[in-house]
């Protein structure tokens, strides 16, 4: 598996100039909030995703004052061979170089290095739209399955299109309709791999909520897409006159929705602050899982205040399956560094910690 031996971080975010080495196993980063603990976890997942972890432009990563920012990394890859990985951002261009040579396309670099992180943001995908929700499933395929990658980058490129033609005063309809044949072929290999991975998450996410919650309720996750009603150009063509008044398209696996629900109820309306944050480690341990199966050895976990919200006896089992499920490299933050370290000491001994301040990282010595 793909180990994170070092990282060179300059300019992002709040991060001036900062270089760490790692250990293989798990790393516990603590400190204030604000003071930069996400910004690095954000830079391990740029080297595998090439984008940030929230949905926000890469021009908002800047630093204050800069024009651009540069992450690097140096991996163990299989095979016991060195990687080196970087990132380089600037307000006209984005770089994804691997020893020394860069990519063709930015998206040929997704899957190299499977990530799955859990943070305080998730909990959007349980309290708002369904953008939140299908960000993160695009996130799991995408890194397990290029085809569907390729598939939403040519539907995503063919929407804006028919929406820029939408926008005419007298939108070109046969063009419209050789684009829209065009997203029905991307649509279906959308749809069938959504399908595919909720049924996949479904009685993971359960099995992990029952051991973080102690079983004391039943979760589980449903898939929804107006493909289920009819084909997409069937839906196009009912939807024309609609489209044309509001100058945009208004159907489409743009609008799939993952629903999330506790004892049979929606858990964004009858989950506490707990049972949410529960669910939603369980989901992307189930991601985790799935992954993991997928590529045949653990990906990189990336922990971030997951503590926060979570009773002891809650802590206790998730750090329990994080021991005992054979994890590759982790890294944690935790604004708590006694507990973080009470947590991680009784798991093992091949750890690293970090103390963070103002957007600098001191190794400690324990």
């Amino acid at each position: 598996m793909p180990i994170l031996k070092k990282i060179v971080v300059q300019d992002f975010r709040n991060i001036a100039f900062q270089e760490l080495e790692f250990s293989p196993n798990i790393n516990c980063i603590s400190g204030n909030n604000g003071e930069g603990k996400t910004n690095l976890m954000d830079a391990v997942y740029y080297l595998s995703m090439t984008k940030s972890a929230f949905p926000a432009p890469d021009k908002f990563n800047f630093r204050y004052g800069t024009d651009g920012f540069v992450i690097g990394g140096t991996y163990l890859m299989n095979g016991g061979v060195e990687s080196k990985i970087s990132v380089r951002v600037t307000s006209s261009e984005k770089k994804v170089v691997r020893d020394d040579k860069p990519y063709g396309r930015v998206s040929e670099h997704i899957g190299l290095l499977p990530v799955v992180m859990i943070s305080p943001s998730d909990i959007s995908m349980v309290s708002e739209a369904g953008e939140e929700r299908r960000r993160f499933v695009n996130s799991v395929l995408s890194q397990m399955d290029r085809e569907y990658l390729a598939s939403m980058l040519v539907y995503n490129r063919l929407l804006a299109q028919r929406n820029r033609i939408l926008k005419d005063p007298v939108p070109d309809w046969d063009l419209i309709s050789v684009i829209d044949m065009k997203m029905e072929n991307a649509a279906e290999t959308i749809v069938k791999a959504r399908r595919e991975v909720t049924a996949s998450l479904g009685p993971i996410v359960e099995s992990y909520y029952a051991l973080i919650s102690g079983g004391s309720e039943k979760v589980s996750m449903d898939y929804r897409t107006d493909l289920e009603k009819a084909s997409l150009t069937e839906l196009f063509a009912s939807m024309r006159e609609r489209d044309r008044l509001l100058k945009f398209t208004g159907a489409g696996i743009q609008r799939d929705d993952f629903i999330f629900m506790m004892n049979g109820h929606p858990i964004r309306r009858s989950g506490s602050q707990g049972q949410q944050k529960s669910f939603l480690v369980a989901l992307k341990f189930a991601q985790y899982e799935i992954m993991k199966q997928r590529y045949g050895f653990a990906p990189t976990l990336l922990l971030d205040d997951v503590f926060d919200k979570l009773d002891m006896n809650r802590i206790a089992n998730l750090i329990g399956m994080v021991a005992g499920n054979e994890f590759g490299q982790i890294f944690i933050t935790d604004s708590n560094k006694v507990r973080l370290s009470g947590i991680v000491d009784r798991i093992t001994e091949d750890r690293a910690y970090f103390d963070t301040a103002g957007g600098q990282f001191t190794r400690q010595d324990v």
